[in-house]
């Protein structure tokens, strides 16, 4: 299979915009065969794959055809029943957070993989609870695991060319349902997920976990306190040397990854830079992004790695890859500020999300973090931004000392979203904040197509976005 440009997607299109199944698996059969291996969860190739500018849909919102979620909580229970559907590295590790949190039971697992299905089980029974269901009847089965009527919340944590019809069946299931970045990757299914939301009454969450991070939610608080002034320009990123890990076949089962270098050209994975930025600037709380404007560097990394370390005959050596090394981004929001976005997996250079935040009194940065604060600092030089350890959040208040990855933002994320199910509470962002933080994805490329021409982000709220609510700058709740 030879990518060797942006592959059309309207083979793949139903009569009612969704994803056809049986298309993708036909499409996607050559990617595995590359591969060695059968399809799976970590295997999928192609799916919603390329022309990112497919069905983008006029600047105007189309009418609504439910009632808004914005404020809408959860039901009240005592205990939230999760189905894990995907168990590689992000979900075989994720079910462990899951069964750290009290009042949590995890209900039933679903991988292709039937290894990877029972090393889950068998973590749910040492942890104490009873045996969960596994599914492991293929591609498919996950629609079984959704059909159950003693599930709450479905988990999602696939190659994201399943994202979108996972947390499409969860709803039409009346389950509320959390995906891993990107929750889709074209406008016509974010627009989908966001009216089926509306329509099913169920939470659909992009789960976003640098969000949960200590720094940034040190920084909300101290935005929303006014230690900032007023807000005037941010930045996030993915930049993250995953050259090795795409290429390694023991880590991603399959090309999945690495195939969609054949098929954007622009910001792959913007949620981790976009989604804290966006909450300290209220966006859909107050403030809306309305436009992105996005150009890219050449295509270089990946195929230079190649030569290096694969060796001639590799599968690898079928692909073109198109996708810019660093894109960089400019979303402009209603009230006028600036946040930058990049994202670059295909160059050597440490980790960075870079999040940075300015305003009319100062300014923070990250990696490392640092400050500079009126009337704090008057000396031109950074400061220790551990000195403002008292704007932590509660929830790094309570839990110091976290399990789980990422320096603890799993566990944070995982915590926080089953206490607001069990209590009753409206979710800390919801399929408006999904929607948003995703739309990079197809709009970037189509910018960088366009030379840089700005593009329309659409106003998934439908006007909510001008009413202030709460967000992730919560407030700690009465057990």
């Amino acid at each position: 299979m030879n990518d060797d440009a942006p592959q059309d997607l309207d083979p793949l299109n139903t009569d009612d915009g969704s994803l056809s199944r049986r298309s993708v698996l036909r499409t996607t059969a050559g990617a595995a065969g590359i591969a060695g291996v059968g399809l799976g969860f970590g295997t999928l190739g192609s799916g919603t794959a390329a022309a990112a500018e497919e069905n983008v849909p006029a600047a105007a919102s189309p009418a609504r055809k439910g009632a808004t979620m914005a404020g809408v909580p959860f039901d009240r229970r005592s205990t939230v029943r999760v189905g894990i559907v995907g168990l590689g590295n992000r979900g075989g590790s994720m079910i462990d957070l899951f069964l750290a949190v009290a009042g949590v039971r995890v209900v039933a697992v679903c991988d292709p993989v039937k290894d990877k299905a029972e090393r889950a089980a068998a973590k749910v029974t040492a942890a104490g609870q009873p045996t969960p269901a596994v599914y492991t009847n293929g591609e498919d089965d996950y629609e079984n695991l959704c059909k159950r009527g003693d599930i709450d919340f479905v988990y999602v944590a696939t190659p994201w060319d399943f994202h979108f019809e996972m947390a499409k069946t969860a709803m039409l299931n009346g389950k509320h349902v959390g995906v891993e970045c990107p929750v889709a990757l074209r406008l016509d299914q974010l627009w989908q997920l966001v009216d089926l939301s509306e329509r099913t009454r169920r939470h659909c969450m992009q789960l976003e976990n640098c969000c949960y991070g200590q720094n940034e939610m040190r920084v909300l608080r101290m935005a929303h306190a006014g230690l900032f002034g007023d807000l005037l320009h941010g930045a996030g990123a993915y930049n993250h040397d995953l050259r090795g890990l795409m290429f390694d076949p023991d880590y991603y089962e399959g090309p999945w990854r690495r195939l969609w270098h054949t098929r954007l050209r622009g910001d792959l994975y913007p949620n981790h830079g976009f989604g804290p930025v966006a909450n300290y600037m209220d966006v859909n709380r107050g403030d809306r992004a309305v436009s992105i404007t996005s150009v890219g560097s050449p295509s270089l990394g990946l195929a230079e790695y190649r030569e290096k370390h694969m060796p001639k005959g590799d599968p690898s050596w079928k692909e073109t890859y198109i996708e810019s090394d660093r894109t960089i981004s400019l979303v402009r929001t209603a009230k006028g500020r600036v946040i930058r976005l990049e994202h670059d997996v295909s160059t050597p250079h440490p980790y960075s999300r870079i999040n940075s935040l300015g305003g009319t009194k100062g300014v923070f940065e990250d990696y490392p973090a640092r400050i500079y604060l009126e009337p704090d600092h008057t000396d031109d030089q950074w400061a220790d931004f551990s000195a403002y350890a008292d704007w932590d959040h509660w929830l790094w208040k309570e839990h110091a000392d976290p399990p789980g990855g990422h320096g603890g933002m799993d566990y944070m994320l995982v915590f926080r979203l089953m206490q607001c199910m069990r209590l009753g509470l409206v979710p800390d962002f919801d399929v408006y904040d999904a929607a948003t933080w995703t739309a990079p994805v197809p709009l970037s490329h189509l910018s960088i197509k366009a030379g840089g021409a700005p593009q329309q982000i659409p106003d998934f709220t439908r006007g909510e976005w001008r009413k202030a609510r709460p967000g992730m700058d919560s407030q700690q709740p009465d057990e």
